[in-house]
């Protein structure tokens, strides 16, 4: 077990690819933090499977767009595990409109979650990791942060991805050399998210990749234990592409 003993906290775990991932650090011997906003349901839900395997879990309800759940996030898991190893950033918020119909609040939430939330995070970890001379942030953006994969109907969205791609790179320098930080950039993935699409949009999400089908979740989650694996002890300030070549075309 790669990960025996660590401690991960996971955001916006209880579903889709965050949930994957836990579900995948908890096979490998982490101790889970299960953060979720609303869904405590499913949170639970993820936790109790963790747990049904002889695995460590707990769900912290924390909306990353404030700070102050998010202080509250940490300290909720530092008392139930002590430390953390690896933080995983991966909930974000997606508000799909045309140019014209994007407004000020649709800008605040989708950048307060996905680049703000994010580095607030990365900010209460690094303190913790830097304390220990240890630990691994991957931050999960997305192809459309990719310099020529913003999509129209996504332009904050597709924004706030290139920032998180941004963030990373500066991240690295900042925390060197005791705490690596990667961004993994997913391409269509199976979630709540495309389950939603109309046909049209999802023959084109699905044809548009040279793999010809949207990834897992599964898929997703692997890369990102091998970016906070040992395996990758030598890497920093990278992104690592899992799209099935959708980004190529």
């Amino acid at each position: 077990m790669k990960f025996k003993d660590k401690v991960v906290l996971i955001t916006g775990a209880s579903r889709g690819i965050g949930r994957s991932t836990a579900l995948l650090f908890a096979s490998q011997g982490a101790k889970v933090a299960v953060n979720y906003v609303s869904n405590k349901n499913a949170a639970d839900e993820v936790v109790n499977r963790i747990i049904a395997k002889k695995g460590h879990a707990i769900a912290v309800q924390a909306d990353v767009s404030n700070p102050d759940d998010i202080q509250r996030m940490f300290v909720e898991t530092l008392q139930a595990f002590g430390t953390i190893d690896v933080l995983i950033n991966n909930a974000g918020a997606h508000v799909p409109k045309s140019f014209w119909e994007i407004n000020w609040q649709d800008w605040e939430k989708v950048l307060h979650t996905n680049v703000i939330g994010s580095f607030m995070c990365a900010r209460e970890a690094g303190r913790i990791m830097l304390d220990r001379k240890s630990g691994v942030i991957v931050n999960v953006a997305s192809v459309r942060g990719l310099f020529h994969c913003g999509r129209v109907g996504n332009l904050d969205y597709s924004a706030a991805k290139s920032a998180v791609i941004s963030m990373t790179t500066t991240m690295a320098k900042e925390l060197a050399p005791h705490v690596r930080v990667n961004a993994i950039a997913p391409g269509p993935t199976e979630t709540d998210l495309t389950a939603s699409w109309d046909k049209e949009t999802l023959s084109c999400a699905i044809n548009d990749g040279l793999m010809k089908r949207l990834m897992k979740p599964e898929e997703i989650a692997q890369g990102i234990l091998f970016l906070s694996s040992p395996e990758a002890s030598g890497i920093t300030g990278h992104v690592l592409v899992v799209d099935g070549g959708y980004s190529l075309k």
